[in-house]
């Protein structure tokens, strides 16, 4: 029980005040953290679009060059063409939120005369196929970097909100 002498109520008044300042704060980092949420959210859905065409146009090319070359052939390019991509996670932060951020150091698609066989020997099929198999790889890439930065900041949005309303219906009130 705090007594109501004048330095209790004025330190009851300072706390209030501090109180409202600190949400109006939380606030501020909450839309900040929201708009960001919305600008990479975006990007993400049509990663993820672009992502299911390409696959199935990956699929009807890769289809008919097993039909053209046939199945050894196709087999023979995949091992010939299989390489490494290195790929560092690096950590990122905005507004003091850290997240995670995939960097590859080289492009996911190559030139065909970079790809380990002659080219010349494979049909456009086939070559096509490749090339949308590596934009697909490109895409999932960028993907998984948009997926960790949603993750941090949708759970960041939760946290901070639920930081305020405590802060507005349960401390407040009780300054008051």
């Amino acid at each position: 029980m705090i007594h109501p002498t004048r330095t209790n109520l004025l330190l009851l008044k300072e706390k209030a005040v501090s109180v409202t300042n600190s949400t109006g704060i939380l606030k501020a980092r909450r839309q900040a953290l929201i708009r960001e949420f919305f600008n990479t959210t975006l990007p993400f859905l049509r990663t993820r679009k672009d992502i299911v065409e390409m696959y199935g146009k990956a699929l009807e090319e890769l289809g008919l060059s097993l039909g053209h070359m046939g199945r050894s052939a196709v087999e023979s390019v995949t091992f010939t063409s299989a390489r490494h991509i290195r790929v560092d996670i690096i950590e990122k932060g905005i507004w003091g939120l850290k997240y995670k951020d995939v960097v590859t150091h080289e492009p996911a698609v190559r030139n065909p005369d970079a790809r380990g066989y002659d080219f010349t020997s494979t049909t456009p099929h086939l070559e096509e196929g490749i090339y949308r198999f590596e934009k697909i790889l490109e895409s999932m890439l960028e993907i998984a970097a948009y997926e960790s930065k949603l993750k941090r900041l949708s759970d960041e949005i939760m946290r901070i909100t639920r930081k305020i309303k405590v802060l507005e219906e349960r401390i407040l009130p009780d300054l008051k």
